[in-house]
């Protein structure tokens, strides 16, 4: 775990949730919204282990976890291809054995009941019950583009209900205070909605509903 993500910053960049963290950056690092969680309950923050592998092939994956230290969070590339499930119930076994904190793939993964079962936390833009070969060479701790957006080793991966949100490794702090205001700028709103303020006027919206001929 690199000194830009602690356990205290991974623990509070759960609680703040991945739609906060989005917007306190300025809109960015949000992957693809298809790459969901396989159950609501799930949620994960932690380093990228990263991986590009080819589609229908796993070698990549198997040699990955093998490499993983605890709290790493497994960032899979697998192109998009949701006719293979490259991760199931036995990759998960061992990932949980070997401390990995979660897995976020842009593919399918299988065994999805099991998983859920087992409480590991996957997020995956599909799933798939076909298996997958493992003979193609692949990359791992590189920088990979997953759900469209680049992702370097160490970045810090969070995952929940919402969705997935990456920061790049040397703003955790920085994105983690600016969150921060944003939740106490939301709490000021919902004191002020509670006092019969309407969200028009603490937005400063008048104007503009104005200019479009709204009443």
């Amino acid at each position: 775990m690199t000194a830009s993500s602690t356990a205290d910053q991974l623990t509070r960049l759960k609680e703040l949730g991945t739609a906060t963290v989005h917007e306190a950056q300025s809109g960015t690092g949000a992957l693809d919204s298809a790459i969901k969680p396989l159950h609501p309950a799930m949620a994960v923050a932690g380093p990228a282990l990263t991986v590009d592998c080819k589609p229908a092939d796993n070698l990549a994956i198997q040699h990955a976890v093998t490499l993983a230290r605890p709290g790493d969070v497994l960032v899979v590339d697998a192109k998009g291809f949701l006719e293979a499930g490259p991760w199931g119930d036995i990759l998960t076994l061992y990932a949980q054995q070997v401390g990995i904190a979660g897995l976020v793939i842009d593919g399918s993964v299988r065994d999805s009941q099991a998983i859920v079962d087992m409480g590991f936390p996957v997020f995956s833009r599909g799933i798939c019950i076909k298996g997958t070969g493992k003979n193609q060479p692949g990359k791992i701790n590189e920088t990979i583009t997953c759900g469209g957006v680049p992702i370097n080793p160490g970045d810090v991966v969070v995952g929940d209900a919402d969705g997935v949100v990456v920061i790049p490794a040397a703003d955790v702090e920085r994105v983690i205070e600016l969150s921060k205001a944003r939740e106490q700028k939301e709490a000021r709103f919902r004191t002020a909605l509670q006092g019969g303020q309407s969200l028009v006027e603490l937005m400063g919206l008048g104007p503009k509903l104005t200019e479009h001929g709204y009443r």
